[in-house]
């Protein structure tokens, strides 16, 4: 029986690159015309695969529609939840996760430090997009020409000297947060707070939410903060995979 899944779901990616006849099916599989259109069929009836008029077999709708149906119904929170509390454990500091929602970037959870000097940030308030970490990762992963509309639109207070002061200086940071794949906020919000970030994808590999670490200059100094940058971004990169529904890549 598990040998009859494995080769029906090994269909599934034969055909997410392009219409296949029962042939080609079969070859791929290694198995007889015969079993191959069993398999086949299963899948047809259920809506997974469809066969077109020329006898080739693409993915169905049906298989569309429950992907959607998935991806509509997950939270990023509560997948992302325990690992935070997971990394602040490790670490200490603050925990933040948020995600781009209509033009603004928001905290949707949040892991206090175990330290006494506390953040005042809160879930469901909005962060200062142009120096935050998190909102430095989520405006990262647009496309140039809508990177470069919310640039040209927002206002560049100066909460530090350390503040991006305009639209030029902030494409440059997320070009660069693009390219690298983490982002900071090294006093550009709070001259005595530190915060380091990285990404959380999606299976087609868009960021859907951002995470960090933060911590004030007494407890941590930005220098030590930045130690923590592999730890954070292998939480993500955990929280991304179980989001996606992916598993680690094993190494040889």
């Amino acid at each position: 029986m598990s040998q009859t899944v494995d080769r029906a779901l090994s269909i599934l990616p034969l055909l997410a690159q392009g219409p296949a006849d029962l042939g080609q099916v079969a070859i791929q599989l290694g198995v007889h015309k015969s079993t191959a259109l069993r398999l086949l069929r299963t899948l047809h009836e259920h809506g997974l695969v469809y066969r077109q008029e020329d006898q080739r077999y693409r993915l169905g709708a049906r298989l569309f529609a429950l992907a959607q149906e998935a991806v509509e119904n997950l939270d990023v929170r509560e997948i992302a939840h325990s690992h935070l509390v997971a990394l602040n454990e490790q670490c200490g500091h603050t925990v933040h996760l948020a995600v781009y929602e209509e033009n603004e970037v928001l905290y949707i959870d949040k892991v206090e430090s175990r330290y006494p000097v506390r953040m005042y940030s809160r879930i469901g308030k909005p962060v200062a997009i142009t120096v935050a970490a998190v909102a430095k990762l989520l405006l990262a992963d647009l496309t140039e020409p809508e990177r470069r509309a919310i640039a040209e639109r927002l206002d560049y207070p100066m909460y530090t000297s350390r503040s991006l002061p305009n639209a030029g200086a902030f494409l440059k940071e997320l070009a660069v947060v693009r390219e690298q794949g983490w982002a900071t906020d090294l006093g550009g919000h709070e001259e005595s707070i530190n915060c380091i970030g990285a990404p959380i994808r999606g299976a087609d590999g868009r960021v859907v939410a951002a995470m960090s670490v933060s911590a004030p200059n007494v407890v941590v100094t930005a220098e030590e903060l930045l130690t923590l940058l592999p730890l954070v971004r292998r939480t993500a990169d955990t929280i991304s995979r179980e989001y996606s529904g992916t598993t680690p890549t094993k190494k040889a």
